[in-house]
């Protein structure tokens, strides 16, 4: 499918998703956000699809925060309504049973920071900047980032970063724990798909069942220790868990079928 504010290509079972708005330094636009939710749904459909490696186009921004221009006469159910869809979005890749990466490559401002918070892992270059700048346009972060900030963070750091709107450089975002690895830009690239390889090399349904796990802590509706039992349980009746136990056993490699 053709996208007019994606670039994608799937390489090795990896779909690669460039946010393409350059000259908007990647804003996040209302059609964007809705043709991140179309991908998503082929990267649930699409067994020949493993993982997901999302990044920005150019080396300034991964997205510089939301189409300001574009919401700026909204009324409060306008406002609503694109949240709403944000989060519809931004859920949709937290909750994928595949892995996704954010390849952070400069400013991941607003509703930037809050979709690579949305992805499993995030792989910052030196340049990165991440940040919640909401309150000096009067909002607050409305795609999950209130959310998925305190869980990567902790509440008192994310309380200082969502109220005084401050960024934070590469460095400072990994020794708080919002980037998981920090690297020079010409290494980033190949860092990030090497850990996509790895990561797609285990058995794919427990990579899926443990995303689902730890999901399932952050819902106040879900006992994730009953959901751990649950999925741990399940494992055992996958054709992947007998391979890997017999190749274990046999001192090789698993061929896993993703069944």
């Amino acid at each position: 499918m053709a996208y007019q504010t994606l670039l994608t290509e799937t390489k090795e079972n990896v779909l690669h998703i460039t946010l393409n708005r350059a000259e908007k330094m990647n804003a996040l636009n209302l059609q964007l956000i809705s043709e991140l939710d179309q991908v998503f749904d082929e990267v649930y459909a699409n067994n020949d699809i493993h993982g997901v490696l999302i990044t920005g186009a150019g080396d300034k921004a991964f997205a510089a925060g939301a189409d300001i221009a574009e919401f700026a006469n909204f009324n409060a159910e306008e406002g609503a309504a694109m949240a709403q869809d944000g989060h519809h979005a931004f859920n949709k890749i937290e909750a994928c049973p595949k892995p996704v990466i954010a390849l952070v490559n400069g400013f991941a401002l607003g509703g930037g920071c809050e979709l690579a918070m949305a992805c499993h892992i995030r792989i910052a270059t030196n340049n990165a900047q991440f940040g919640q700048p909401e309150v000096n346009l009067g909002i607050l972060p409305g795609y999950g980032g209130t959310q998925r900030l305190i869980q990567l963070v902790g509440k008192g750091k994310a309380l200082e970063l969502l109220m005084t709107g401050d960024m934070v450089n590469a460095q400072e975002a990994h020794r708080i724990g919002l980037a998981n690895h920090v690297l020079p830009a010409e290494e980033a690239q190949a860092f990030a798909e090497k850990m996509l390889k790895k990561i797609t090399r285990k058995g794919p349904l427990a990579i899926a069942k443990v995303i689902d796990c730890v999901e399932a802590y952050f819902d106040k509706d879900e006992d994730g220790f009953a959901r751990e039992i649950e999925q741990f349980g399940r494992s055992f009746d996958t054709l992947d868990f007998k391979e890997g136990t017999q190749a274990f056993l046999e001192k090789r490699k698993p061929n896993f079928n993703r069944q």
